[in-house]
């Protein structure tokens, strides 16, 4: 059995797609699961509550983690150490392996140019501080032999949810309106996309040699600016490419009313300099090739215009 929690994200979904290859038992994980293969196992449960994280774990052999919370800071706070506390308890209670999906929010903002697995953690944002922790959470019990544990991090995603892309480039060039961009769209900015980043993850969980370690998942290593992925998204929609920039001082003004935009403002930074996600290790450990960038745009404006042409 291999169990998905947080089994109805972008990546959730993907990755049950990617895991009949090792294996014919899964179990998909959420408040209100929804299969994604014939036989898939559907287990409702909340992740906060100690009794039925330990019941969706019994009887898995690899466990992983890919819950995507609301992205509120306050929310962030309450849930997530209870959450992975959990997860830890239940994966050592049942000897379970778990494989942690994570993002680069830790990462010491001078080194986002390029952040391999060895740059330093220093989080100088809210969220990237409950980040660490849950990390250095899961890190200690690993080096203390509790459990077999590894963290799949990501960079920013492209897919067809839960994406800057989409949100900010996308629904705005659909509309008619100028995509916005935040900070400086002449600055490098990798994106993972998401397919990708799910099976590398179902392959990094069954790859014994890869446990007790940080990986980078597989991102194109082009390095393309905010303006270049405008362009990209604006030709495969047969669009204008047009753009504004969102300065942090306009963010805070619109955050009074957007609340997204208000939990946006302190991840600014990510914008403002070269943001360069290097994932050669994996790549020289695995031979798994990431979606080239412009690939990964023209599935994912295809997916979404086959989305909404099936609403119409």
């Amino acid at each position: 059995m291999q169990t998905i929690l947080g089994a109805g994200g972008a990546i959730g979904i993907e990755l049950a797609k990617a895991l009949p290859q090792y294996t014919d038992r899964i179990r998909l994980v959420s408040r209100h699961p929804e299969a994604v293969n014939p036989n898939d196992e559907l287990f409702p449960a909340d992740l906060t509550v100690p009794e039925q994280v330990d019941q969706a774990v019994m009887g898995s052999k690899v466990v992983y983690l890919t819950v995507g919370l609301p992205y509120d800071i306050k929310v962030w706070r309450r849930v997530w150490p209870t959450l992975m506390r959990n997860v830890l308890d239940a994966c050592t209670r049942h000897g379970s392996k778990l494989v942690f999906f994570d993002n680069i929010y830790m990462y010491d903002r001078e080194h986002l140019q390029h952040m391999t697995e060895e740059t330093p953690m220093r989080p100088t944002s809210k969220k990237g501080l409950i980040r660490e922790e849950i990390a250095k959470m899961l890190l200690k019990e690993t080096a203390a032999g509790k459990l077999d544990a590894l963290i799949a991090r990501s960079a920013d995603f492209i897919a067809p949810t839960n994406s800057i892309l989409v949100e900010m480039v996308y629904k705005n060039l659909l509309a008619g309106k100028k995509a916005d961009w935040m900070a400086d769209a002449s600055k490098v900015h990798s994106f993972t996309y998401a397919p990708d980043a799910a099976q590398a993850t179902a392959l990094l969980g069954n790859s014994p040699e890869a446990y007790g370690q940080v990986w980078h998942l597989p991102t194109d290593p082009a390095r393309l600016t905010g303006a270049q992925w405008v362009d990209l998204i604006a030709s495969e929609m047969g669009v204008e490419p047009r753009y504004r920039i969102l300065p942090v001082w306009l963010m805070g003004v619109i955050g009074v009313f957007v609340p997204i935009v208000r939990e946006l403002k302190e991840m600014a930074y990510q914008y403002d300099r070269d943001y360069f996600f290097d994932s050669g290790k994996f790549d020289r450990q695995f031979k798994l090739p990431a979606t080239p960038a412009k690939e990964a745009v023209r599935q994912t404006v295809a997916h979404l215009q086959q989305e909404a042409a099936t609403a119409e």
